[in-house]
């Protein structure tokens, strides 16, 4: 029940999204395009009332409750940053904005894009956390939480490996290939 619901979260989140875009650069109805836009995030409040219901209801906590907590952190840490990208996008497909501007694929700039992603990685990871955490407190029963403290664990290498890609960069960068 629980995966399906995060599933549907997801889904939900990228379609108010799309829908608010949509509004705003096709229809021109900017109001409710803004609207739509700002009730996206509401979808990750669902979605975490909902893990810790079901935790309540006695449910053991699976790595899919975990996939609920990273859902949550890497929304709020990138979740402006990807409606942004969206949104320069339709802007250039629909409103004759701008095109948007490539990554930087090598050399300084490079290296600090990728420390900048490392950062916002950390900080979803460091949300990510308060929640599983807070979710490990509110259930307060080991043994039904302990696939909570493996996706605290395996996140927290994931971070570690990323850091070390990422910052790999500022030492050894990426060389034009002109």
């Amino acid at each position: 029940m629980i995966t399906a619901f995060i599933i549907g979260c997801e889904i939900g989140f990228w379609a108010l999204v799309l829908a608010g875009l949509i509004c705003r650069y096709v229809l021109r109805l900017k109001p409710l395009g803004a609207a739509l836009l700002l009730c996206a995030p509401v979808v990750d409040l669902i979605l975490i009332v909902a893990t810790v219901i079901d935790l309540r209801n006695g449910a053991t906590a699976t790595a899919i409750h975990g996939l609920s907590a990273i859902y949550i952190g890497v929304s709020i840490a990138y979740g402006h940053r990807m409606i942004q990208w969206a949104d320069v996008r339709f802007a250039y497909r629909y409103a004759g904005g701008s095109p948007p501007v490539p990554k930087p694929k090598h050399g300084i700039e490079h290296a600090r894009y990728e420390r900048r992603m490392w950062f916002l990685h950390l900080l979803a990871w460091a949300i990510g956390c308060l929640v599983l955490l807070a979710m490990i407190l509110f259930v307060n029963d080991t043994d039904r939480t302990n696939a909570l403290y493996g996706t605290l664990r395996l996140w927290s290498l994931i971070v570690g490996i990323d850091f070390l890609y990422s910052f790999s960069f500022s030492l050894w960068p990426r060389k034009s290939k002109r």
